[in-house]
């Protein structure tokens, strides 16, 4: 599998506030275009209109209500408060009821816009019970983009479940215990082992797109052979007494066939993501697998960035494609090179670099571009690139001298 050069060209971004600017924007000249043509009548109109438009939810909120009270008021409400509960639920809230209010109020103030009054009232009531006819038939019912951007802002998709119990039933588990594994992993296989640089001893975790996982990494490519596994943690968990929670070591054969050893693993919820797509109950395509996949790379990206117990000891890599090797040595390459030599950290990537940046300004225009093919590296990419230049190297160089006297 490849990696994606720059994670935020894929990475579903989180939803503005643009259309409320377009609304604004038509409002106004809508209302000013209707001031120029009779402008003595403009509060009336703007009170009849706001009237129709919360009279009809209001209407509709109704019809739901009806629904909620007969046949879902014990199962779903579990015999609670009408007005604390039901009513709210069924959009029958305060802020509706007080713009239906002020704007009956100000439509009497400013006088009925149109000639006969009694044709103002059968407009507004007209209109609010087909409103309500239409909405229960969906036929005004919210669009997709709609639908998504309340799912996504209230955490409520698939994603964001599985993300969230990856991470409370997995990775806050075991990442912590991670470098321990390692070290005694490390002191058992010291003669056979390639060392470990210290910034493989992380967790390597791939997120195909697709969501294909395979069982066995190896199957993915040549270059992956496995291992070995950690040694075992075992939690008491849920009932289970010394459950087992273990990870597998992969040799992954990179530049001129150098060996690196990392820890890899691919996110399993993937493979409900996948499962569920295949599964016609789950009423869940291919193109909403891939957005959940999306979404499910946001969340664990944004809970493991908050999280104390678990920083520093993962990496998520996004892949596409077919083969995963090249990312995953490159991965591994660039974190031995973020040994904690040089007492100071990267200002824009976060990593640290070697303490001489004569071995920054050594690497090849190749190497490079292997780094900037990985997905959250741009960063780090385009730094490199600065470091290699004269001056940055020379300063590096000095820094390292100075340091050493």
């Amino acid at each position: 599998m490849q990696c994606h050069r720059d994670q935020e060209e894929f990475v579903l971004r989180l939803r503005g506030s643009l259309p409320k600017v377009c609304a604004a924007v038509l409002v106004v000249m809508t209302v000013g275009g209707v001031k120029f043509v009779s402008p003595e009548r403009l509060f009336g109109w703007v009170a009849m209109v706001i009237l129709i438009l919360t009279l009809g939810p209001l209407l509709h909120g109704l019809c739901l209500l009806a629904e909620e009270m007969l046949y879902h008021s014990n199962t779903r409400y579990r015999g609670q408060g009408l007005l604390s509960h039901m009513l709210p639920a069924c959009g029958l809230g305060g802020q509706t009821l007080l713009a239906a209010v002020l704007a009956g109020l100000l439509l009497y103030l400013a006088g009925n816009p149109l000639l006969d009054e009694g044709q103002c009232w059968k407009l507004v009531f007209l209109v609010s019970a087909l409103y309500a006819l239409f909405k229960s038939l969906g036929v005004l019912g919210p669009s997709e983009v709609e639908v998504s951007d309340i799912c996504e802002t209230r955490k409520m998709n698939v994603a964001h479940g599985l993300a969230w119990s990856f991470y409370l039933g997995y990775l806050r588990l075991v990442l912590p215990r991670l470098e321990d594994s390692i070290r005694s992993f490390h002191a058992d296989h010291k003669a056979s082992s390639p060392r470990w640089g210290r910034g493989s001893r992380k967790l390597l975790i791939l997120i195909p797109l697709d969501s294909k996982v395979s069982h066995k990494i190896e199957d993915e490519d040549d270059n992956i052979h496995f291992y070995d596994n950690l040694p075992n943690n075992e939690i008491d968990r849920a009932g289970v007494r010394g459950r087992v929670y273990k990870h597998s070591v992969y040799r992954v054969r990179g530049e001129h066939g150098k060996a690196h050893l990392c820890v890899v693993e691919y996110a399993t919820p993937l493979l409900t993501l996948y499962n569920m797509s295949h599964e016609s109950s789950a009423g869940f395509g291919e193109p909403e697998r891939r957005q959940q996949v999306l979404l499910f790379y946001r969340t664990l990206r944004d809970i493991l960035e908050n999280s104390l117990q678990c920083r520093n000891r993962y990496k998520l890599i996004l892949l596409n494609g077919q083969r995963a090797a090249k990312c995953v040595c490159v991965c591994v390459c660039l974190c031995r090179m973020s040994r904690t030599l040089w007492y100071g950290t990267d200002r824009l990537s976060g990593f640290v670099f070697p303490r001489t940046a004569l071995v920054v300004n050594l690497w090849s225009e190749k190497r490079l571009k292997m780094v900037k093919n990985i997905t959250g590296f741009t960063n780090v990419y385009n730094d490199l690139c600065i470091y290699r230049g004269t001056h940055k190297c020379q300063m590096f160089k000095s820094t390292h001298k100075s340091t050493h006297k």
